[in-house]
């Protein structure tokens, strides 16, 4: 199993046991659910049989998204501007990481395909909530949670040069 840590703070942020994928070589995008935690009963998201009827909590349980439970995500804000400051300064940072890995080759590559993907993400920053890892540095690596066209299915956003793997 891989775990995948922020580079920058050493926060673990998801493993490979989530479905993810590439998304313009830039990003991973992680799929998660909605999960019921809480009275030592944890819904694995298996899909309830037809004859269930709407899920009700029970007293102490709660709805989570998995990877935030996880992996100890916390949630942050951002309006447009603050966030357009920590990305100019994550890039940074990232960037000199690359440098310090020894792979400056990479860095060109990285600046121009993190700009466009920085764009997308920023034309459509009202649909975006943000997360922070377990020890909340705010140098490190903000996931972005959204959902797919359904409205319903979440998934993650993480920056891939901003996570280093970890083979457990």
């Amino acid at each position: 199993m891989l775990l995948y840590e922020d580079i920058i703070t050493g926060d673990e942020m998801f493993s490979d046991a989530f479905p993810m994928k590439k998304v313009d070589d830039i990003a991973y995008e992680v799929d998660c659910q909605m999960i019921v935690v809480g009275n030592d009963n944890v819904d694995i998201g298996a899909n309830p049989s037809a004859e269930e009827q709407e899920e009700t909590l029970e007293e102490g349980q709660s709805k989570v998204n998995n990877v935030v439970h996880s992996f100890r995500l916390q949630a942050t804000t951002y309006d447009k501007k603050q966030y357009l400051s920590h990305l100019k300064e994550y890039m940074k940072a990232v960037t000199k990481k690359l440098e310090e890995k020894g792979d400056p080759a990479a860095v060109p590559a990285f600046k121009a395909k993190a700009n466009d993907f920085a764009k997308k993400v920023v034309g459509k920053f009202k649909d975006y909530e943000f997360y922070t890892g377990e020890n909340m540095n705010p140098e490190g690596m903000v996931a972005l949670l959204n959902y797919r066209d359904d409205g319903v299915t979440p998934y993650f956003t993480f920056w891939m040069h901003g996570l280093k793997e970890v083979k457990l």
